[in-house]
């Protein structure tokens, strides 16, 4: 094997590759070096970091052999960049000190969460007191990143990424490709951020705007843009420790449309800005997310509305039960958080009985769309397994019959449909074990985990989805888990994240032989 390792796969060159990637994100570090400063904070936790990037990657750099990146390569260097981001992003939660991160499983944890914008969390408390603005504001800038794609922001910014560009942003989301928009993809990239730009701005407006208007009294200019730099990405982190329960209706009403539009692919606004909003209306996958959507919110707003779901609330919560809007907006806001896999809680669902919490458990396994920054299987994926199951029973029962699985008028050949099975059928599979191991690790250092929540922490973590139930549930955290749980579930966030098999490709003898 080693005679044909450095002929088969040039892994030079994708480190050198992801050395460009480390340099370049010695950048990001600059906007909680502001809030340092302005809040008369240390910024040498980010002065380090980004100090450890540029070296780290400038060195990198130099080991690259080839200017272009090959099929193989590709997928090296993509499972490297999204390993090797969170290890730096790790390096001011080490730093600064603070709190439970300041441990470097924890630090690991959380900045892999952060990147991978799952958001779950192992901060033992989220405060002002505890952990600096600067520090906090860095946990949302990570998400931010990691939502619309490391390695797309890199084609777009790096001329020696664009031949192969096409190769590898395909490999950050290997079962769904990145519509090609543009004949170039760096032009395409280029958009993309763009569009996630344009809409993380926007957010900030609304979001502050309300607080202008006397609507949103907590919510200043600092909550504004940490939270828009959560909830474009599907991310989830909030420096409140109740999460979006901190802030009024207005707020959540606000953060919910801007979750649904988080969760759609970004295409369909590039069709919109380009003069064909009509592109929204006619995409079976956009009109599914949305009814999926509100079919789950319904349920759930009348159980809210009803009293049925609701096993207990603490004194301090007004009542839900006959109260409209509330049921509605409770219901609305964590169906979509769920969905899209961003993770925002507008109240505590372990208040909620084990029906409820089943529905939302379900809905963590759906995903937003194809193309968007949420995580999980993705809408498009059922869609078209749903068509698929149907054409068999229809071809059992007439053998001779040709019928084809559509998307639109597309024909989707049957090796896609294979590879949707397989992606699906692999998730379940890795899901399921991480479960038992979950739940025997419980037993192992004596924490009393039920089934259920070992069930929402394996899809909470691979799925990128942030909050289980019960002991990790939105206002709790992970940090009762031992270090070999969280280091198993960082593992899972880092191939959920790259949708599995880019990272189980490169595991595989095969992928190192010719």
């Amino acid at each position: 094997m080693n005679a044909n390792f450095k002929t088969v796969v040039d892994y030079r060159t994708s480190l050198g590759f992801l050395g460009s990637v480390l340099k370049y994100m010695a950048l990001p570090p600059l906007l909680p070096i502001v809030v340092a400063l302005y809040y008369g904070e240390s910024p040498v936790p980010f002065l380090v970091a980004m100090a450890v990037m540029l070296v780290v990657g400038v060195g990198l750099e130099r080991l690259r052999t080839d200017p272009d990146l090959g099929h193989r390569e590709a997928f090296l260097m993509v499972s490297l960049t999204w390993l090797a981001v969170p290890l730096v992003g790790m390096i001011p939660y080490l730093v600064a000190g603070q709190g439970t991160v300041a441990y470097p499983v924890n630090a690991l944890f959380e900045s892999m969460s952060g990147f991978t914008t799952t958001g779950a969390t192992v901060l033992g408390e989220i405060s002002f007191e505890q952990h600096s603005r600067s520090i906090l504001m860095w946990r949302q800038v990570t998400q931010w990143l990691g939502g619309m794609g490391i390695v797309v922001l890199m084609v777009a910014i790096l001329p020696e990424l664009s031949v192969g560009g096409a190769q590898v942003i395909d490999q950050e989301a290997p079962g769904l490709s990145i519509e090609k928009l543009t004949p170039r993809i760096r032009d395409t990239a280029r958009a993309l951020w763009q569009i996630y730009i344009g809409f993380t701005v926007a957010a900030v407006f609304v979001y502050y705007g309300l607080h202008l208007a006397g609507v949103a009294p907590n919510m200043d200019f600092y909550n504004a843009l940490a939270h828009a730099l959560t909830t474009l990405p599907t991310g989830g982190f909030s420096p409140e420790a109740r999460s979006v329960e901190a802030f009024s209706p207005a707020i959540q009403w606000a953060i919910t449309f801007f979750m649904i539009i988080a969760g759609t692919n970004f295409a369909l606004f590039w069709y919109v800005l380009a003069g064909e909003p009509d592109q929204l209306t006619k995409n079976a996958e956009f009109r599914t997310y949305l009814l999926v959507m509100g079919a789950v919110s319904l349920i759930l707003a009348v159980l809210m509305f009803t009293g049925l779901g609701l096993a207990s609330l603490p004194a301090n919560i007004d009542p839900i039960p006959g109260n409209v809007e509330h049921s509605v907006r409770q219901a609305v806001f964590q169906t979509v958080a769920i969905v899209t896999t961003t993770g925002y809680a507008s109240m505590d669902f372990n208040t909620w009985d084990q029906s409820a919490q089943t529905i939302l458990l379900l809905a963590m396994f759906l995903g937003g769309s194809a193309g968007s920054a949420a995580g999980s299987v993705k809408i498009i994926r059922w869609y078209l397994i749903q068509k698929a199951t149907v054409r068999e029973l229809f071809t059992s029962v007439h053998p001779d019959a040709v019928r084809p699985v559509r998307l639109a008028e597309e024909v989707i050949d049957d090796s896609t449909i294979r590879g949707l099975f397989v992606f699906t059928m692999t998730f379940l599979g890795i899901f399921a074990v991480s479960t038992v191991l979950i739940y025997l690790d419980s037993l192992r250092i004596g924490l009393e985990l039920s089934g259920i929540e070992a069930v929402g922490v394996a899809i909470a973590t691979l799925g990128n989805v942030g909050p289980g139930v019960g002991i990790a549930g939105p206002m709790n955290n992970f940090l009762p888990f031992s270090d070999a749980a969280k280091l198993y579930m960082v593992f899972l966030m880092w191939i959920g994240r790259l949708e599995i098999l880019s990272v189980l490709i490169i595991l595989t003898p095969s992928y190192w032989r010719a």
